[in-house]
């Protein structure tokens, strides 16, 4: 029985296509260079261009209230978290994670020569690359790279998806996407997988070619397979979790994390937040999943003592504009907010001013905080790695972790 390359990656339910190392067969089980450290980074993707303003609420501010007379958030609704500012009344968990002093918020962020379509603008957040330059490569597939020479298991970056983003993909390594260890492991053992295995026995495995590709790909989806089911079925979360796919998916990462997997970097996303239509009830509805999911997770690491080792991190492609639009919604904007939780932040709160509403670049935002400040902060002070080779650059690491 054979299987065609397009079936065969649908039933894996993976994306760790294309562009493997020739060695791969000969080093997979040899040492890896990446020691994991029992530094966690859980990187929230918010897709779809979140808006920001109505998220963390400038509630003393007339501009913001006279550009939006339809979808402001009231004063007395948002939750306070300083005299000047309020979180959108659905975040309740990460209004509770403030009180606690472990959630920081870093406003303004974004990047020269900002551009406005969702596909270009994340390509730019997930490669790192100056907006005028195209790079097939993403920052954490790079760290890969930098750090993590024939690892014994592709997990040390995980994406909790069906697909892999181009974060993820490096020049030699990749990540690994999947929704579930256990329904991975299901199929890397299905009868798909045995009669491959099965039918090409003995075949050269020449990595250019599609056999000697489809047959990495069989060895690496076992191995990780094993692997992975084997740490969740030793210790699996028993935090109670809401039964959306956001909550579904921060219980895996919860169960991956109390299981000690070599995994450094998780990635998930949510949404989507383009709201150009009836942003307050959409918004409404993505903010409870999210807000509820993080306090169940942020819950579920504190009762087991691994708060302080794990950071998480919130982005969204681009933030929206000020003024809202005809439809009761705000249109593709640029700068926004980034949110940073956990047990060990040095930094907390507002962590630096919010955005200027009276001086504007043609309606949108000024960014005064380069995302790749960013990135380099969480690979230099929280990873413990070189972030000048994965940038290509010098950034300069702001001090919340």
């Amino acid at each position: 029985m054979l299987i065609q390359r397009r079936d065969f990656l649908k039933t894996a339910s993976l994306a760790t296509a294309s562009l493997w190392l020739p060695r791969f067969l000969t080093d997979f089980q040899q040492p890896g260079a990446l020691l994991h450290k029992g530094k966690i980074l859980v990187v929230l993707q918010l897709s779809g261009g979140n808006d920001g303003l109505n998220t963390v609420v400038p509630v003393r501010n007339d501009i913001y209230y006279r550009e939006r007379p339809r979808i402001a958030i009231k004063p007395e609704d948002a939750l306070s978290v300083g005299t000047e500012a309020g979180l959108h009344p659905m975040l309740k968990g990460m209004k509770t994670l403030y009180e606690q002093g472990h959630l920081g918020i870093l406003h303004n962020v974004g990047y020269p020569n900002p551009d406005r379509s969702h596909f270009r603008s994340m390509d730019i957040w997930h490669s790192a690359s100056p907006a005028d330059q195209y790079w097939n490569t993403g920052w954490v597939g790079r760290y890969l790279d930098a750090q993590c020479n024939a690892c014994p298991h592709p997990t040390a970056t995980l994406e909790i998806d069906d697909t892999l983003s181009l974060a993820l993909k490096g020049v030699k390594m990749k990540g690994l996407a999947l929704l579930d260890p256990k329904r991975l492991y299901e199929t890397a053992h299905s009868p798909y997988f045995k009669a491959y295995a099965s039918a090409h026995a003995g075949a050269p495995h020449d990595p250019e070619a599609p056999v000697g590709y489809l047959y990495k790909t069989l060895a690496e989806t076992l191995s990780s397979a094993d692997y992975l089911n084997e740490k969740t079925r030793a210790k699996s979360s028993s935090g109670v979790y809401p039964s959306t796919e956001i909550g579904r998916s921060f219980q895996t990462i919860s169960s991956l994390i109390l299981a000690d997997a070599d995994t450094s970097v998780y990635y998930l996303s949510h949404g989507s937040f383009d709201t150009h239509v009836n942003q307050a009830g959409q918004q409404n509805r993505l903010f409870q999943q999210m807000d509820e999911a993080l306090a169940a997770f942020s819950n579920d690491m504190q009762k087991n003592g691994r708060w302080k080792d794990v950071l998480v991190v919130t982005f969204s492609e681009f933030g929206r504009r000020v003024a809202q639009n005809a439809s009761g919604g705000t249109d593709h904007g640029t700068a926004n907010q980034m949110f940073f939780m956990g047990g060990a932040l040095k930094q907390k709160g507002l962590l630096n001013e919010l955005p200027d509403l009276t001086e504007l670049d043609k309606g949108d935002l000024k960014y005064n905080i380069d995302f790749r400040q960013v990135y380099a902060t969480l690979l230099d002070n929280w990873l413990e790695t070189d972030s000048s080779r994965i940038l290509k650059g010098r950034f300069e690491p702001l001090g919340f972790v």
